[in-house]
């Protein structure tokens, strides 16, 4: 078998089941992998990659955000998570990471790799069960497309799914060109409306009722700070 131009990145932990597992997929696949810490400071993928595996296993949902920004600025890079827990699990993941491939935790190495090359292949790996869940979430969101949720505006419909990408309450501003205390006025309406008191509730709202928020945002420099948010409208 000749050796893949693409190649696949590895986001975990090193250790020598990391260091095993990618061992085992070079030598199954005849594919470039290399790997990199969930926490490296990495401006770009390397050159050449075409699907990028974070292991659940060692991420939390903030540097899972990291990583899916970091994949939505390269269009032909696909991303797959490895070691869901369960399908519950995977669903959960999928409400706010764009995964082409879901890995579980009793996946053997060979249904792994065999999942790694049909998404090189360019195609899904995904369980039918989970496919369907998808389906039906997309099902919801697109007849909530056509009818307010919750009564909604526009703008706090904007407003909600940018609090779902992790931006703070001074990004929101900057985004839309409003006030930080207009931002604030409209998140005081959306909790009213959806009956939630925080912004990890409204943010879970949102992500079984609306979809999948953008790539988080960048830190926005001109005014000198990111911002730092506590669970409630400040």
């Amino acid at each position: 078998m000749n050796l893949r131009t693409g190649s696949v990145v590895f986001v975990s932990e090193q250790n020598p089941q990391s260091t095993l597992f990618i061992d085992y997929i070079k030598n199954h696949i005849s594919c470039s992998v290399s790997q990199l810490s969930p926490n490296e400071n990495t401006a770009r993928l390397p050159e050449g990659t075409e699907l990028v595996i974070i292991d659940a296993g060692y991420m939390d949902e903030s540097l899972m955000l990291k990583w899916h920004e970091l994949v939505a600025e390269n269009q032909d890079v696909r991303m797959a998570a490895l070691n869901m827990r369960d399908e519950a699990h995977a669903a959960e993941l999928l409400t706010f990471l764009h995964l082409s491939g879901v890995f579980y935790q009793h996946d053997s190495l060979d249904m792994i790799c065999k999942g790694i090359d049909q998404l090189l292949e360019g195609h899904l790996w995904m369980s039918r069960a989970l496919m369907t869940r998808l389906i039906e979430f997309f099902r919801k969101q697109a007849l909530n497309s056509y009818r307010p949720a919750c009564g909604l505006t526009q703008r706090e419909l904007e407003i909600i799914g940018l609090l779902g990408s992790g931006a703070s309450n001074m990004q929101i501003a900057d985004t839309l060109f409003v006030s930080e205390h207009t931002v604030k006025s409209h998140l005081y309406n959306i909790f009213k409306k959806i009956d939630v008191h925080n912004r990890t509730q409204a943010v879970n709202w949102a992500r079984q009722n609306i979809g999948a928020p953008p790539p988080l945002m960048k830190p926005n420099t001109r005014r000198g700070g990111k911002g730092c948010d506590s669970d409630s409208l400040q």
